[in-house]
């Protein structure tokens, strides 16, 4: 057996994966038009804030088209040209999924079952790109910990997927909508926890609030501008 030995220090240059979710209308899908390059995989149909940006994107109605436009962006040289992937959001691409499932499993338990196996999948064939930056956007619920306490945190249909998917990912951060004390409304991305939002920074790079700029929080982590997407070998 060959072993291929790799640094640590390369690891974010191969692309850095974002969960980023908000309550709706915070500007999870406009934060796209501040990525490289991106294109967009929609699976909500929510793109008309970005009519005035020239985006390209994918819509997604089902697990087959979504497997298509995968194989468009890794095999084929129009699709490798895109440095940033973003899926529209993830948490309805699992309610397509569950829907699916539903129909092909009279057992309710089953089908989220079934689904949350589909969607583990579907997270780490989109998080294990190499040479791309993907995005996955999510929506927002408030749960109750362990402790009691009430927790802003990513949404998924089914408990079990909504406590398992932050753990995907390095890189977990909260779109907030603020109010300044001059009564401006801004937007910037949370990127550590607090009482109330869950939120995480692996790469230790970041600070506790971010401008709503994916480029610059990706050049913050990989600690260099994004380098142009690189044929799969």
């Amino acid at each position: 057996m060959s072993i291929s030995l790799k640094s640590t220090q390369t690891y974010a240059q191969s692309g850095v994966k974002i969960l980023v979710y908000g309550q709706a209308g915070a500007g999870k899908t406009t934060l796209i038009k501040t990525a490289p390059q991106p294109i967009i995989l929609s699976a909500e149909g929510g793109l008309l804030s970005l009519q005035d940006s020239d985006i390209p994107y994918i819509e997604i109605h089902n697990l087959d088209e979504l497997g298509e436009a995968l194989t468009f962006l890794t095999q084929s040289q129009e699709g490798r040209q895109f440095r940033t992937i973003a899926l529209d959001s993830i948490s309805e691409i699992a309610e397509v999924v569950l829907s699916a499932s539903k129909i092909g499993l009279k057992d309710g338990r089953a089908a989220y079952g079934e689904m949350n196996d589909i969607m583990a999948k579907v997270i780490r064939s989109f998080r294990d790109l190499p040479n791309r930056h993907v995005y996955f956007s999510a929506k927002m619920d408030k749960t109750a910990t362990d402790t009691g306490t009430m927790l802003y945190a990513p949404s998924m249909p089914g408990k079990t997927l909504s406590q398992q998917l932050p753990y995907f990912f390095d890189e977990v951060l909260a779109l907030r909508v603020i109010t300044d004390k001059d009564g401006a409304v801004q937007r910037a991305l949370q990127c550590q926890s607090d009482p109330l939002w869950l939120a995480k920074d692996r790469s230790s790079r970041l600070s506790m609030w971010e401008p709503a700029d994916l480029g610059a929080v990706i050049e913050k982590i990989s600690g260099r501008a994004a380098a142009p997407a690189q044929e799969e070998q």
